[in-house]
Parts: structure tokens; sequence; C-alpha cells
């Protein structure tokens, strides 16, 4: 493989792996900022019970923050081991 296409590969690899580790983050971020922000403005939306059951909207929306970022991180190391190795490989 010339030096060239190395370049290239390279280039190709820090994109990738830039783009789709900043996106997933900001993703979680807005998420997560757009629940604190319910928090501090509106926390009455929150604490309402879900049926007749003692969990609140607050406490299921939080839970699905968390599961959702931990899903976003699967998927991420999916990409990372399925397309991103190979990048790597070709650059080596």
């Amino acid at each position: 493989m010339s030096n060239n296409t190395k370049k290239n590969a390279y280039e190709r690899f820090v994109f990738i792996s830039k783009f789709v580790s900043l996106s997933f983050s900001c993703v979680v971020l807005l998420i997560y900022f757009s629940f604190i922000l319910v928090i501090g403005f509106r926390p009455e939306i929150l604490s309402i019970f879900i049926d007749n059951t003692s969990v609140t909207y607050g406490v299921a929306i939080g839970l699905s923050i968390i599961i959702f970022s931990i899903l976003l991180t699967f998927v991420f190391t999916i990409i990372a081991n399925n397309y991103l190795d190979k990048l790597r490989r070709e650059i080596k």
C-alpha cells in the first residue's frame, strides 16, 4: 500500500471515528440537558405518577435516558469493531 493510500485511509479513519463519537455524544448531551431543563423549569411534569403506580414520569424518563446511553455505547462498539478496526488494519 502506498503512502498516499495509507494517508487517505488514515484521514478517513480519523474523520469517521470523530464524526460518530461526536454525533453520539451530542445526542446524549442534548437529551440529558433537555431532561435537566425540564427538571429545573417544569418539575411538575415529571412528578406525575404513571397510572396507579408509585413510579413517576421523571423516574421512567431518567431510566430511559440511561438505557438509551448504554445502547448508543453498544452501537458505537459495533461500529468500532466491525468498521473502524478494518480501517485501522488498512493503515498498518
